[in-house]
């Protein structure tokens, strides 16, 4: 249904421009084809004045004027600059697009560091985008410039293996840049870029590697630690036994080290095993695979066998990658239990598949609830070099989560996470994140805008600890 124009069609705009057709409105701006296939903004000179007292921009670029008895601003664009609500715009379609936005998301956000982005406008002629301050939740900026770049799905800015997966066109090296000129850090490890060639001819997979080999270590990424809130030690874990690797792999391969080792992750359920290990994928940067019993479990002789070698092939296809094995026990229960040949092949799959895995550059990372029920073949070194104990938290980590956690909402000045990380020590982890939500639910739905005290202990109030058996407090550690 065509928009109902402020103004007549041939009208005639300060700067010379015609206005053709209305394409998209707000409450009080309108933005209109113009002839020669151009754009242009008009907007309330309430609003225009608002954008330019808040320094946002000049009365140069914007020009006044009267129609009947109301006064408007209007900025004409040309047919080359975007003009649009962010909620319309397309996908870019080459770097210097992308980029083009990204820098003016950060020097609209250098002026103006607290007005919602997300029902702005992008005017890429004075490179800003323009509030228009619409009743709406704040989106945050990292979802904002996610969202611009991939034409509408809702990925941060800051997930940067989601965002290269969705925008495959642009290199990763490109894509860190725009990224970072948005203003946010780019925590991942970049792999270098490379042809995603099949390895099924190893002339071109011992190619690859050759031109990984002879890049400058600065091209192929920068080192960075990983940080993983409310988990210190299994960081510091991660950052020694994999990042450090990955990053430094021309001096660890002079002393005979190729690749991080195959690790297993286990503890009580709720205790973040598997929120550690996908802070981990996004850091670094690299496709993820998985197997689980929904994705892989049949009840056919040799299904799950072919399945699971399937996944390792794709894996190895795509590397460097993660490959993940998530209730690891369902797979590779000890073979003594007499639970069937079938069984005994997936073992036996496993026990082939996972060496030659990680001579491929696929890291391993397993899950599991259960330790004691695994094969002791599989937890043997040489497959799994370390078997990692991940318990409930300490007050210390919970503190940190919650610290975390608070400081991406708006919240009251007298907001003290310290007796909450008290009560909460001990719990799973999803517990901690379950009283930030409620307490955030609860303060909307009492018409607040902001998370208070009284929100957070009435939601902590709501969430006992469950009984839990056997339940014992260790730190992170590892079975010799």
């Amino acid at each position: 249904m065509p928009l109902d124009a402020w103004l007549p069609v041939g009208y005639k705009l300060p700067d010379g421009a015609k206005v053709r057709v209305a394409v998209s409105e707000g409450v009080n701006w309108q933005i209109c084809e113009t002839h020669g296939g151009g754009r242009a903004l008009v907007v309330q000179h309430e609003l225009a004045s608002r954008w330019i007292d808040a320094g946002l921009i000049t009365e140069g670029p914007i020009r006044f004027f009267d129609f009947g008895n109301q006064q408007y601003g209007a900025i004409a664009c040309g047919a080359d600059q975007v003009l649009c609500p962010i909620v319309e715009g397309n996908s870019p379609d080459t770097k210097a697009e992308a980029l083009s936005f990204a820098l003016a998301l950060k020097a609209t956000r250098d002026i103006d560091s607290d007005s919602p982005l997300q029902d702005a406008l992008y005017v890429e002629k004075i490179s800003r985008l323009l509030p228009t301050y619409s009743i709406t939740a704040r989106t945050d900026d990292d979802v904002v410039l996610g969202y611009w770049l991939t034409g509408g799905a809702t990925v941060s800015a800051k997930s940067f293996r989601r965002l290269r997966q969705t925008m495959s066109w642009l290199s990763a090296s490109h894509l860190q840049e725009v990224v970072q000129a948005g203003g946010f850090e780019v925590a991942e490890v970049i792999p270098a870029d490379r042809s995603r060639s099949l390895p099924s001819r190893p002339d071109n997979k011992q190619a690859e590697r050759t031109d990984r080999k002879e890049e400058p270590r600065d091209q192929q990424h920068a080192s960075k630690a990983f940080e993983l809130a409310g988990r210190p030690d299994l960081a510091a874990f991660f950052n020694e036994h994999i990042v450090d690797i990955i990053q430094n792999r021309d001096r660890y391969k002079a002393l005979g080290i190729e690749f991080p080792s195959a690790i297993v992750l286990h503890g009580p359920p709720g205790c973040g095993k598997t929120f550690a290990v996908e802070r981990l994928i996004d850091f670094l940067g690299w496709p993820s695979f998985q197997i689980d019993a929904s994705s892989v479990a049949s009840p056919y002789i040799h299904e799950t066998s072919k399945k699971v070698a399937e996944v390792f092939d794709k894996a190895m296809e795509n590397a460097p990658s993660v490959l993940v094995i998530d209730e690891m026990e369902a797979f590779l229960a000890d073979r003594e239990t007499g639970s069937g040949h079938h069984r005994v092949e997936e073992v036996a799959e496993f026990l082939r598949r996972i060496p030659e895995a990680a001579k491929n550059d696929v890291l391993i990372v397993a899950m599991t609830n259960r330790v004691d029920m695994i094969d002791p073949a599989i937890l043997r070194r040489g497959r799994f070099d370390h078997v990692v104990n991940v318990d409930f938290a300490s007050e210390v980590e919970v503190l940190s989560l919650l610290e975390k956690l608070l400081s991406t909402l708006p919240k009251e000045d007298d907001v003290d996470p310290t007796p909450f990380a008290q009560e909460l020590a001990g719990r799973p982890l999803s517990d901690v994140a379950f009283v930030v939500r409620e307490g955030a639910r609860l303060a909307a739905r009492a018409g607040k805008d902001r998370l208070d005290q009284d929100s957070l202990l009435t939601a902590m109030h709501a969430a006992p600890a469950r009984e839990r058996e056997g339940a014992k407090r260790h730190p992170i550690g590892f079975i010799r």
